[in-house]
């Protein structure tokens, strides 16, 4: 079985898209789109008059016509709102999805895996935050459906995820455990959904291999004793990567910038991983030359690369946004501050320093708190015994009447905003103002000088390859027998 030299990052909302996925995977790496808010990004892109067409091309191949047609109907505005109008607004995920937004997330992430995979033989692959529970078994099932061949899961330790994709490859239904605060362990609270919901076919679909992003050797041990399927390897990331990063393990130290030290017992233990016998990725400041070669040496079947892809052409950032991030790489100005506190997750978060973004203190404190979007909410279990939801970056009397602590508030940034407008797809507030990006970046980005240098200020995706691995031979990884064939059972 061949597996790629390069996995290209699953990065943030709607940076690894189906442009850049395409691009890699038609190169004969494992192009990754990130399946983090795709639902969001479907239905304003929709209201937006679907330029080009792609997203109608990609929805007239979903297998369940009525709910592709009700997607349309609800979202496609031909062309396009004006610019004074708001986006519609969504239902937020919830432990019940409300129909509408079962049926777009389903569409939405068959969508960016079907366009990904779109006239070529390689490997496609999604990426979620294990994190964001509520919508992912309808999300799977969507990319499953668009025959995604790998998914990778980051942000936690994604137990019942193996086990998962073993029944939706079925069209069996599915369940999957929440973490609720204040909730008694014996009386689990769970979301479920049934692709009996969905007109497809019922022939077996391709079950993707499934690679965890971890950060400790203890966790890969974990996860092969304790999953409940085959977890088929590793994506194994450093401190230094982009996005959310694990915790420091041991007492919390930080230094004068306020960032989290991570020490020794931050080294993962390859010699723990290799026994696994598994295949794993290192990933964490690896797109520069010489960087697979060393990962193999250490024997790992190649790396992962996030940040020289994010300012890739193909990037599903926007020219305007990228060309000021790499002005700041020209000038040796570029900048990435590991933020303790940005994340509601509470897991530390990459941001690049960027003039205009929410990076810049007073802007930040300048944006009015809504959580309208709500994918990183946290929940709890009310009085009644009901079910809630509260997160650190609503408007801090909201959580603090929630049962929240005031002092989790402090610091934290609605990222699903910000990375929603990261796309220019922010929403417009009421007396005229749009939400501002916030850049994620792994700290190997002042390395895009060699890249910027060599193409004037804009590359591709090819470039990035043909950087890392010089001598690369032509042709694709073909998709790997686990997730080539369906079985018969």
């Amino acid at each position: 079985m061949g597996y790629p030299e390069i996995i290209q990052g699953g990065m943030g909302v709607g940076v690894s898209g189906w442009r850049l996925a395409r691009a890699v995977a038609s190169a004969g790496q494992l192009g990754v789109v990130s399946g983090t808010a795709l639902d969001v990004q479907l239905a304003r892109r929709l209201q937006l008059g679907d330029p080009g067409g792609h997203l109608r091309r990609s929805i007239a191949r979903f297998p369940d016509r009525e709910i592709a047609a009700r997607v349309l109907g609800h979202y496609f505005v031909a062309g396009g709102i004006g610019p004074a109008t708001p986006f519609a607004r969504l239902p937020r995920p919830a432990v019940e999805l409300p129909r509408e937004l079962l049926e777009l997330t389903l569409v939405a992430n068959f969508v960016e895996v079907d366009l990904a995979r779109e006239g070529h033989e390689g490997s496609v692959g999604i990426n979620f935050l294990e994190k964001i529970r509520l919508p992912i078994l309808p999300a799977l099932y969507g990319a499953l459906l668009a025959g995604v061949d790998y998914v990778l899961m980051g942000a936690g330790i994604p137990l019942e995820i193996p086990g998962v994709l073993d029944r939706l490859r079925r069209h069996q239904p599915v369940s999957l455990t929440l973490d609720v605060a204040g909730q008694p362990r014996d009386r689990p609270v769970c979301s479920r959904f049934d692709p009996a919901t969905v007109a497809a076919p019922r022939e077996a679909l391709r079950r993707p291999l499934f690679l965890p992003i971890i950060a400790a050797a203890s966790l890969a041990q974990v996860l092969v004793k304790r999953a409940t399927g085959r977890v088929d390897g590793f994506v194994i990331e450093a401190p230094t990567a982009g996005g959310h990063n694990a915790p420091p393990r041991g007492p919390a130290r930080f230094n004068a910038a306020g960032e989290p030290l991570y020490g020794p017992r931050d080294e993962v233990d390859l010699d723990s991983i290799r026994a696994l016998g598994r295949p794993f990725w290192l990933a964490g400041s690896r797109g520069r030359p010489g960087m697979v070669e060393a990962a193999q040496a250490l024997g790992a079947a190649g790396i992962q690369v996030g940040t020289a892809f994010a300012f890739c052409r193909e990037s599903g950032l926007p020219r305007s946004l990228r060309q000021a991030a790499v002005r700041q790489v020209a000038a040796g100005a570029a900048r990435v501050h590991t933020d303790p506190l940005a994340s509601p997750t509470g897991f530390p978060f990459k941001v690049a320093q960027l003039a205009g973004t929410l990076s810049d203190p007073e802007l930040a404190e300048r944006r009015r708190r809504i959580c309208d979007l709500g994918y990183l909410r946290q929940l709890y279990r009310r009085d009644d015994g009901s079910v809630g939801y509260r997160c650190p970056a609503e408007p801090e009397t909201a959580f603090v009447r929630k049962g929240g602590s005031d002092e989790a508030t402090r610091g934290r940034k609605c990222l699903c905003n910000a990375l929603v407008a990261n796309l220019g797809l922010g929403q417009l507030r009421t007396g005229g103002a749009r939400e501002l990006p916030l850049l994620t970046a792994g700290d190997d980005l002042v390395h895009l000088r060699t890249l910027i240098d060599a193409g004037g200020g804009e590359y591709s995706a090819a470039d990035v390859l043909d950087m890392i691995l010089p001598c690369r031979r032509a042709g694709r990884v073909p998709r790997p027998e686990g997730a080539a064939v369906a079985a018969t059972s």
